[in-house]
């Protein structure tokens, strides 16, 4: 899986083959498919390490503002550090747009995202702390488009993300 992940990393989905996963990891490329029947099951595991990554930018404690916060701080810390992790996932989701078996498995993960933006934003909301116009629902989808397209240029991460931070919290 780490194998695939890096040759998508490094030569995208496109380029994407087997043969050059098992060369990266020095097995037979049959020896693969013990380990991952398709080449679409060993995308999924990439999907699962790749999202797993994000598990831990929302700390549990705090208000909303504060973790709103952390989220995002964490997310532009992550895009600088790991900007092989933002090439992958972006990677996949441009791969998602031609193949609906991939979409629905990169939108499940994505929906687990947006439902704890939602969440955070609708208490941010009713803690008074979120900008008047700032609808909870459109606020994560907001968050989840900029922090994509933030992740595509690493050196203004952290100005867009703080700008956003800016927009959805209440002055």
């Amino acid at each position: 899986m780490q194998a695939a992940y890096q040759c998508l990393a490094e030569s995208g989905f496109e380029r994407l083959r087997l043969r050059d996963v098992a060369a990266h990891v020095g097995i037979d490329h049959s020896s693969i498919h013990h380990h991952f029947p398709t080449k679409q099951d060993l995308v999924v595991a990439v999907v699962d390490h790749a999202t797993q990554q994000f598990r831990s930018t929302t700390p549990p404690d705090g208000s909303p503002v504060e973790r709103l916060r952390h989220h995002l701080a964490t997310l532009a810390q992550k895009i600088v550090d790991q900007p092989e992790l933002h090439i992958v996932l972006r990677e996949l989701d441009l791969r998602a747009r031609r193949d609906p078996e991939l979409r629905k498995i990169i939108a499940s993960h994505e929906e687990g995202w947006r439902n704890s933006l939602h969440a955070l934003l609708t208490n941010a909301a009713a803690a008074g702390a979120l900008a008047p116009d700032v609808d909870p629902a459109t606020g994560a989808e907001l968050v989840i488009a900029t922090v994509k397209g933030a992740s595509l240029s690493s050196d203004r991460a952290g100005d867009v993300l703080e700008l956003l931070e800016q927009l959805l919290i209440r002055a």
